[in-house]
């Protein structure tokens, strides 16, 4: 087979121990911060009905949802009715339709868990990524959503990524704003999907967008990029929504959001950002987006989705969430944080076949005590050889046990950071690891 053969699909990745390790303690600083606001962890299939994701995200993001084909007899079809999870929100639209009776009020749940996307890869764009995200539903007030910002906000600070702010904004702004300049009702998704480039494309390239894909007159597609684009863009949006009562209520809910973290997100990590469209069809209310230097898009979002539940439940559910992107997080991080970490606490030589078996019985016990022990598995039985392996391994201290040793009923214990030795009876040597 060809050496690419054996490369992970495009768009995914292996993960070897270094990589791994520093997922695993991201991962724990992730769950103790979401623990500690009082959400709960929640783990749902990897794949879903169909009809559960589809008309979920809109047109474009229903077009990244990667479907599963029917087995059996109906292969041959070649239709789908089962798909790959796209996020983690429309699943827990789904729990809490089914069991919302069994839940709390409100439910604060997070979930770490991966998600896949038929996108094309690029840098930081992944085909099946992780995604950690904390939802709270059941309430429709803004502390809620203050909440879930607080808790991404520790979160990105414990995880050590650098310079990152919060962008917020309405969807009620935006849909005041399209109504200021008289985009009609059936067109307002489409144009927001555009305007949601502006961070991509130059607002030259989102105008002709607007103009020859979306219908949107000349004028008005030029005064609303000019109005979003300019150095003073939060002044002209506020000023052109006086207005719009929609867009009046959109302003409120940011600025209540803003005057809420005040005492708890430094001003400078935080901004009212009119031109943050965020692309999903479920939002209903604040949205916000996190970026950070020399990462392309987003490395965490979220926002309010008041109506994603109801749909399925056929109640009213208001809800609101986040999520980080721990993949687009992971590079951010300094490279004293992506160190693996070492595989062992002690090392256990076996400097001859007749020894194995007190070797293995000193292994277990000193397990028993807590400490992460290993085996030399090697068929070398030179002590320099498996001191190598030793210090490979990382291990804080390392067992020697030979003839001698075995002679005398004794084992030494060498600190591999300092050299120090010293000698314990074979049967309390675990009682040296246990203080």
């Amino acid at each position: 087979m060809a050496k690419d053969s054996f490369l992970p699909p495009s768009g995914t990745r292996d993960f070897l121990a270094v990589e791994s390790d520093a997922r695993e303690r991201a991962f724990a600083t992730v769950r103790e911060v979401f623990g500690r606001y009082g959400f709960q962890p929640l783990q749902t299939p990897a794949f879903e009905r169909l009809e559960v994701l589809t008309g979920k995200y809109g047109d474009e993001g229903d077009k990244l949802v990667f479907k599963i084909l029917r087995r059996g007899e109906h292969e041959a079809g070649g239709e789908a009715d089962l798909a790959l999870r796209y996020d983690h929100t429309v699943p827990l639209a789904r729990v809490v339709a089914a069991y919302g009776s069994q839940l709390p009020v409100p439910y604060k749940r997070y979930a770490l868990a991966p998600v896949w996307r038929a996108d094309r890869p690029g840098r930081g764009r992944f085909r099946e990524f992780v995604q950690c995200d904390l939802d709270v539903v059941g309430t429709a007030s803004p502390l809620a959503d203050a909440e879930v910002v607080s808790a991404l906000h520790e979160a990105l600070e414990r995880l050590g990524v650098p310079e990152f702010r919060f962008l917020v904004n309405s969807r009620k702004t935006l849909a005041g704003l399209l109504e200021v300049y008289g985009v009609p009702a059936d067109q307002g998704g489409g144009v927001l999907i555009t305007l949601d480039k502006l961070d991509k494309l130059s607002p030259d390239e989102v105008v002709r967008e607007l103009v020859a894909d979306r219908g949107v007159p000349g004028t008005t597609a030029h005064g609303l990029v000019d109005d979003l684009t300019a150095p003073d863009a939060t002044d002209r949006i506020r000023k052109e929504l006086k207005g719009s009562a929609t867009g009046q209520e959109g302003l409120a809910e940011v600025d209540r959001l803003l005057s809420l973290l005040s005492g708890t997100v430094p001003p400078e990590r935080i901004v009212f950002a009119p031109s943050l469209v965020r692309g999903l069809d479920y939002y209903t209310g604040v949205i916000y987006e996190v970026t950070a230097p020399g990462m392309p898009g987003s490395i965490a979002s979220g926002g309010r989705y008041d109506g994603l539940i109801g749909r399925m439940s056929g109640s009213d559910t208001p809800a609101c969430g986040g999520s980080l992107g721990i993949e687009r997080i992971l590079p951010l991080l300094s490279s004293a944080a992506q160190q693996p970490a070492p595989a062992l606490d002690v090392a256990v030589t076996v400097l001859g076949e007749a020894l194995a078996d007190d070797a293995f019985r000193m292994a277990a016990a000193i397990r028993r005590t807590g400490q992460r022990t290993g085996v030399y598995l090697g068929s070398s039985g030179k002590l320099a050889r498996q001191m190598k392996w030793a210090a490979d391994q990382g291990a804080r201290f390392c067992l020697i046990y030979g003839e001698r040793e075995r002679e005398a009923g004794e084992v030494i214990v060498r600190d591999m950071a300092s050299g120090e030795q010293t000698t314990h009876p074979v049967d309390q040597v675990a009682e040296h690891f246990a203080r």
